[in-house]
């Protein structure tokens, strides 16, 4: 990681020198930089890079364009990471509102900011908010990917886990027993998906178990 981020901090003053501030390739650098810092744990610097992004893309493009909700999601992620969860669900929410307005209703990036929504209710407990947003990914990812995908089995993983919360047991032993063959087709019967969802449906089978005893 950081032999790439000084290659991309060398990019940028490149670019700079050659574009001045106002050029999608300098904004796009100043997004990668943003990504590294982040992957090494470096939030603040990272969001810095991701504002300074944005604030590009939006003089560039407009609000409305794929690239604004693009940096609005790694933002998003970077607020999560620093446990600012509430704000984090408001700039996902705005990159999802952004992204059905300029690529309609059915395409992998809504899947995704879907995803991340899902997954951000469901650590604050909002279950039903939760489900809404998993349950219409995954009629996304069916419609546009008949033959299947890893996304679908997350998607089946996160709808199974807001059925655990709500006690729904044998709803979510299915979602994620359907996961776990979701997995399986997708990235290969010995993946650590797999084996989680394994893990998960054997947890929920003990559950079960339990309950019956009582």
């Amino acid at each position: 990681l950081d032999d790439a981020l000084r290659l991309q901090k060398r990019g940028l003053r490149i670019l700079r020198r050659v574009y001045g501030d106002e050029h999608h390739q300098v904004a796009n650098t100043l997004n990668n930089v943003g990504g590294v810092l982040h992957l090494k744990g470096q939030l603040e610097r990272a969001m810095a890079k991701f504002e300074e992004a944005h604030a590009m893309y939006v003089g560039l493009y407009g609000e409305d364009h794929e690239t604004v909700a693009m940096v609005l999601g790694h933002r998003a992620n970077v607020l999560n990471d620093q446990g600012k969860f509430a704000e984090a669900l408001a700039m996902h929410e705005k990159a999802l509102a952004i992204r059905r307005r300029t690529l309609g209703s059915d395409h992998d990036d809504i899947a995704s900011s879907l995803l991340n929504l899902g997954s951000g209710y469901d650590n604050l407990g909002m279950a039903e908010e939760a489900l809404s947003r998993f349950e219409e990914g995954l009629g996304i990812m069916r419609r546009i990917h008949p033959e299947k995908t890893v996304m679908e089995g997350r998607f089946l993983d996160g709808i199974g886990s807001v059925c655990l919360e709500q006690g729904r047991l044998e709803e979510a032993l299915s979602w994620y027993q359907e996961a776990h063959r979701m997995y399986r087709k997708t990235l290969g019967p010995d993946c650590a998906e797999a084996r989680a969802m394994s893990d998960k449906a054997a947890a929920v089978l003990r559950m079960q178990s339990k309950v019956e005893d009582t």
